[in-house]
């Protein structure tokens, strides 16, 4: 099974594939999707839709999980985060990708067994994990990692109970 993890974001979007082979997560590709300041957002949105449907074709996914939003101390980031999730969210329906969603205490506490870890503990876990050489930057795509596989987990979770 092939899981697209999703950061989502107006300036700067998080993706990574990783794919499911038995207990283990082999990570595939993964980047981010920059959108410039300096365009308008009906500009950045659909050059983020039309990079993750490049990526999509590309690597073919079964299922995505993507960020919930959460609470945003700026209101003027947490409406670009949203509009951009908005757009994402509707790229995958028209792609045909099932979409999962995850809390960032959600993506914590998968990865690290504490819900309230700090970002440098998400990172190092995310790079045992998946064997990365080196942590996977910037932030964004480190978090689309982390989301990729705490959904990668939840359907090895489920397969356990079905078989059961």
């Amino acid at each position: 099974m092939k899981i697209l993890g999703i950061d989502p974001g107006t300036a700067t979007t998080g993706w990574a594939i990783i794919e499911i082979k038995g207990d283990k997560f082999i990570p595939l590709a993964f980047g981010h999707i920059s959108t410039s300041k300096d365009n308008n957002d009906d500009e950045r949105l659909l050059e983020i839709s039309d990079d993750l449907v490049k990526i999509i074709q590309k690597h073919n996914p079964d299922e995505a999980a993507i960020e919930s939003l959460f609470f945003f101390k700026n209101q003027k980031t947490v409406i670009q985060v949203a509009q951009s999730r908005g757009a994402i969210l509707l790229t995958l329906r028209q792609n045909n990708v099932k979409v999962f969603n995850y809390t960032p205490l959600q993506v914590k506490q998968a990865l690290t067994g504490y819900g309230r870890a700090e970002k440098k503990q998400m990172q190092l876990m995310v790079k045992n994990i998946l064997h990365l050489k080196s942590l996977p930057e910037p932030d964004d795509v480190a978090d689309a990692l982390a989301i990729a596989v705490c959904h990668a987990n939840s359907r090895i979770l489920i397969n356990l109970k079905n078989a059961s």
